[in-house]
């Protein structure tokens, strides 16, 4: 399997932040992150990268629930961004209510719904399905 070269991880909760990235590099998983606390400062950060013509994530983790901006709300906005690249987003939350799930789905740009804790398994599927 061929690693993501940049993956970002949306998610206020630096406990989350420093496992997944720990569970990232024995998954062999990408070459570098992206980490902002909540969907603003990723989405300003975003915006300015695609702007400038700047490497964009291949893949974001995006958290539910979080200060400032929530996923929902990061979602709705991001998916407005013309971009040349596709950026695959999982969400990542410790949510298991159905309609969030379901919610998720009805996302074209959601590729999936992982439930916390990530793990190598769950990374190794997102290698899987990821188109280099």
């Amino acid at each position: 399997m061929k690693k993501i070269d940049l993956a970002c991880i949306i998610d206020d909760d630096p406990i989350f932040v420093f496992s997944a990235k720990k569970i990232m590099e024995l998954a062999d998983f990408c070459n570098g992150f992206l980490v902002f606390g909540n969907g603003e400062e990723a989405l300003n950060h975003l915006r300015a990268l695609i702007s400038s013509d700047k490497e964009l994530p291949d893949v974001i983790l995006l958290d539910l629930n979080m200060p400032v901006m929530d996923g929902w709300e990061f979602l709705e906005n991001f998916i407005q961004i013309k971009s040349e690249k596709a950026i695959t987003i999982y969400i990542v939350s410790s949510s298991v209510d159905p309609s969030d799930i379901n919610k998720a789905k009805s996302y074209d740009h959601v590729n999936n719904y992982i439930v916390k804790p990530v793990t190598i398994d769950s990374l190794k599927k997102v290698l899987k399905n990821h188109k280099a």
